[in-house]
């Protein structure tokens, strides 16, 4: 039988599985909105959103705020307004987007709440998901006018900041409907403690890959000319006629070099991706030596498989210098193994699942 049909929370878990969805979407489309270099196209914040541009005159106003800005100004300044109509959109789709997964979780919940759907034990669960949200919201605004200002560029630690808070949102959500598909008290798991240790190891560093690919993606704070660390070294495996390229160490501390120095960051992403390799093939020889329930076995084949496509993504990705589709699909492809975390990590520490 289907868990969730089976569920006394059906309708609270579908809720939760949609905005799961409602959130993924928001990442692939902020994804795109970064590649085609359309973030900052929209020069003011409306909460409630807005309607876009219906005619010429209205694209006319838009464009205009958009040419007072220190993008245009300093970088875009021969753009036309047809150019700049595909980049408006994306940034617009990109705030329409959140500003839908906000009223999907806030409609929502009202809405269990009249239906007294809402138990007593949820409480704290849900108010730490509109706070997270809620937090998602203003570091995409403070990240935002940050390229608003005198500079026009987003560090990538902000860059870095808001997806990870989005990553965040998304692995609570996803547990929090997990927890009420399998609550504890079903069938007793079979050998989970050796598995615990390695699963957290593997979800450590497949993080703090996944803030070197922003990193990677965004613009290092003071690099004067602006090159984006994923736009360089387009060669593998090695960064182009060296294993390490000497600009790796080019900055003078061993801090700035893997947090402020493009190459370096760069090294760091290659680095740290085949750790990640080696680290999901430890758990697969350790999953093969464990009887671990379904669930578990199921967790941790979505790794291997999505390690292997995310490995050969990333490579592509690098050699063919970041295109919108294979970019777009390496991204979604970090999303998919944190995903699949979450899930191994559940079944691992729900102390009784099926």
């Amino acid at each position: 039988m289907n868990p969730i049909s089976a569920s006394p929370h059906k309708a609270v878990i579908s809720w939760l599985l949609t905005g799961c969805i409602l959130i993924y979407i928001m990442v692939v489309i902020g994804c795109l909105t970064r590649l085609t270099h359309s973030g900052l196209s929209i020069t003011d914040w409306s909460f409630m959103g807005s309607v876009p541009p219906l005619n010429e005159q209205m694209w006319q106003q838009r464009f205009e705020k958009y040419q007072a800005s220190p993008e245009f100004e300093k970088v875009n300044s021969n753009m036309t307004l047809k150019e700049f109509k595909p980049i408006f959109m994306w940034e617009y789709v990109h705030r329409m987007t959140g500003r839908l997964m906000m009223y999907v979780f806030a409609f929502g919940f009202i809405w269990f709440l009249l239906k007294k759907k809402i138990k007593k034990d949820m409480w704290p669960q849900l108010v730490l998901l509109f706070l997270l949200g809620a937090m998602q919201a203003v570091i995409g605004w403070w990240m935002v006018y940050s390229g608003l200002q005198q500079k026009p560029a987003v560090s990538h630690y902000r860059l870095a900041t808001h997806l990870m808070s989005a990553f965040t949102l998304f692995a609570f959500t996803f547990w929090f409907a997990l927890k009420l598909i399998h609550p504890r008290g079903e069938v007793l798991a079979s050998e989970p403690k050796k598995m615990k240790g390695p699963a957290i190891v593997f979800f450590v560093v497949l993080i703090l890959q996944i803030i070197y690919g922003a990193f990677t993606a965004g613009y290092v704070e003071g690099d004067a000319a602006k090159i984006r660390p994923g736009h360089i070294f387009n060669t593998w495996p090695k960064m182009g006629e060296e294993w390490v390229a000497p600009q790796v160490s080019m900055k003078p501390t061993f801090t700035e070099n893997i947090l402020e120095n493009a190459s370096g960051i760069q090294f760091m992403h290659r680095t740290i991706a085949l750790l990640v390799v080696i680290l999901v093939c430890m758990l697969w020889y350790r999953a093969g030596r464990l009887n671990l329930n379904k669930q578990q076995q199921f967790g941790v084949s979505l790794l291997i498989y999505g390690v292997t496509v995310q490995f050969l993504l990333g490579v592509f990705t690098l050699i063919y210098n970041v295109p919108v589709v294979l970019g777009a699909l390496h991204q979604t492809g970090a999303f998919f193994l944190f995903a699949a975390s979450i899930y191994l990590l559940f079944h691992l520490f729900n102390k009784k699942s099926v």
